[in-house]
């Protein structure tokens, strides 16, 4: 495992935004205990894990735009509340120094963005142009050329645009990258498929806050149970 715990910091103002939003202000109040090194965060829009995702980015000197760390920025962006707050504790003992930091950072809304440009800039592993080749395919090229060393690496609802078949090559390398020293997957999404990833810890987001729960007790997977086996109950008119 690379990190620990999640916490933040005492002091810092709970009444602005995201603390207003009952999930962070849980993990303000009471912290993350991690216990595996595939770390899942469920919840519906506005719940707070794409928040959460881009604090611990800024934590830990990923760049919250998207793309590999341990690289300098052509341009600073500004630091956000969450992130200036939050405390990652990592497995030995100490607290990630910010801009040196391996990993990746793979969120759905900038990632064609700056999948474009790493192409363009021909860094290594990132493959073809998105303009060249399907959104999935950009996609898959740079979890295969740049999902190899130890590090944090972060995805925010990054199934979007794979097929079943090719997002299962996203969790086999997913977990495969979550087993070696030193790494750790942090994965926001509203997948199943993410969620059934084995010993996985799932943290589910909510008006209530921030739970840890089974696979089994999601709601989220007695719902999709329940289209999937009779779909024409949810068109009914």
């Amino acid at each position: 495992m690379l990190l620990r715990a999640i916490r933040v910091r005492p002091g810092d103002d709970d009444r602005r935004w995201p603390f207003t939003v009952p999930a962070i202000a849980a993990v303000a109040r009471e912290g993350l205990r991690l216990t595996s090194s595939f770390t899942v965060l469920l919840g519906a829009n506005g719940s707070g894990k794409s928040t959460l995702v881009e604090a611990i980015a800024e934590a830990y000197g990923l760049d919250v735009r998207g793309g590999h760390g341990a690289r300098r920025y052509a341009v600073e962006q500004a630091g956000t509340p969450l992130g200036g707050a939050l405390d990652l504790e990592i497995a030995t003992g100490g607290h990630a120094v910010a801009g040196r930091s391996a990993g990746f950072f793979l969120r759905a809304e900038t990632a064609l963005g700056v999948l474009s440009f790493m192409s363009g800039q021909q860094v290594p592993g990132y493959g073809p142009p998105p303009d060249e080749v399907s959104h999935g395919e950009s996609y898959l090229a740079a979890i295969e050329g740049r999902f190899r060393e130890p590090g944090l690496y972060l995805l925010d609802e990054a199934e979007g645009p794979l097929s079943f078949g090719n997002t299962l090559l996203l969790l086999d390398r997913l977990r495969w990258l979550a087993d070696q020293p030193g790494t750790h997957v942090v994965y926001a999404t509203h997948s199943p498929m993410v969620a059934a990833v084995p010993e996985a810890q799932i943290f589910e987001l909510d008006d209530r806050g921030i739970h840890e729960r089974s696979f089994t007790d999601l709601e989220m997977v007695a719902q999709w149970r329940a289209f999937l086996d009779r779909p024409d109950l949810f068109f009914a008119d």
